[in-house]
């Protein structure tokens, strides 16, 4: 039977960064701006004051410090509060694959294999800059791989719900080897004037290499024992822009077209399945929580990952077992989790277990558990 390894990760980090304090800065000015801008309307009732944000209550209630991005000037200008991204010619790469190539091009190099060792890319990320065609040919195109591409998108589960289409191109023997990306470009679809979200994203992009455990070295990468899936439909995390949109001209600069949430009911409802998830995929797989020496988890939220933890492990978890890289990158949807596993996943010894799991919107729910080769 063919076994599926994860051979090499890559990342691609935007070199700008926001602080919260400059975040902040420039939201309390735009706070300033609308408050006077709309002082009558505001006394008549008509119209609610908008509140100011602190640093203070960013990192508490979420954990996160900064954020890296593809573009800081226009978000920090309160007159703008949205990246400057310029539209690039259709013979120009796009943004998406420039940031693919480069987090691809490292996870090859990690994993000693050349583009020649490829049969397909998948680019699973949360928004992508165009229906068609797909950014994952486009990528393929960039890189020089034969075979097939595509694209995916399950929100912030899109990572893990590649893996395991990788994972079973692999394993039926329709790929010798399968590049999971994600391209994330959050700041795009972020609103940065609403108080209870301006904080959440940053940008950033990861690569995984999957491919057949004969065509490895002993002792190298991960062994994927096995993946699970669950969605469950909820309006609760939610983003209505699509090409329908100018049909209706009136809803076309609506807050709702680009990310909006109800957190609290999130933060309720998304923990305890993602736990159960984590729990019955172990159970499937005859191991316990006891057996788990890492847990790679999406870093949406840290209180929300130290409930999850606890309530898989039966206790706190420490740093060392639930890594955290939110206060550095903020939440950049599907890459997280795969950040988390780049970033730590080096120190493990052969035979540790650990699980990659990430969970958002939909709601949608992935879970990788892994075994250190």
């Amino acid at each position: 039977m063919i076994k599926a390894v994860i051979s090499g990760t890559g990342l691609y980090t935007p070199p700008e960064t926001i602080d919260n304090d400059e975040l902040v800065e420039a939201f309390n000015q735009f706070v300033e701006m609308y408050n006077s801008e709309h002082t009558d309307a505001i006394e008549r009732g008509e119209l609610d004051a908008l509140n100011p944000s602190s640093s203070a209550f960013i990192e508490k209630a979420s954990g996160i410090k900064r954020r890296h991005v593809i573009n800081k000037s226009g978000i920090v200008d309160p007159k703008r509060m949205a990246p400057y991204i310029p539209e690039r010619g259709n013979d120009e790469p796009s943004v998406q694959c420039d940031m693919a190539v480069v987090a691809c091009n490292e996870a090859l190099k990690q994993a000693g294999k050349t583009v020649s060792d490829v049969d397909a890319v998948i680019v699973a990320c949360s928004n992508l800059q165009r229906a068609y065609p797909a950014v994952s040919i486009e990528v393929q195109s960039a890189l020089g791989i034969a075979g097939f591409a595509y694209d995916m998108n399950v929100a912030c589960s899109s990572a893990t719900f590649g893996l395991q289409a990788a994972v079973n191109s692999v394993e039926n023997g329709s790929a010798r080897a399968v590049l999971v990306v994600s391209p994330e470009i959050c700041s795009g679809h972020l609103n940065f004037r609403d108080r209870d979200s301006h904080f959440i994203f940053g940008d950033a992009c990861t690569a995984i290499l999957v491919e057949r455990e004969e065509n490895t070295q002993p002792g190298q990468g991960f062994e994927i024992l096995g993946t699970r899936l669950r969605t469950t439909f909820s309006n609760n995390i939610r983003n209505n822009f699509g090409f329908l949109n100018r049909a209706d001209e009136s809803g076309i600069a609506k807050p709702d077209k680009l990310f909006i949430q109800q957190g609290r009911k999130v933060f309720k409802e998304v923990s305890p399945l993602v736990a159960e998830t984590i729990q019955n995929h172990l159970q499937s797989l005859s191991l316990v929580p006891e057996d788990l020496r890492r847990m790679w988890l999406h870093q949406a939220n840290l209180n929300m990952n130290q409930l999850i933890a606890r309530r898989v492990l039966g206790r706190d978890a420490s740093e060392d077992e639930a890594p955290v890289i939110l206060d550095e990158y903020a939440n950049t949807s599907s890459a997280g989790s795969i950040i988390a596993f780049h970033k730590h996943k080096d120190d493990l010894q052969a035979g540790d277990t650990g699980v990659i799991c990430s969970f958002g919107a939909g709601y949608s729910i992935g879970s990788v558990v892994v075994r250190r080769r």
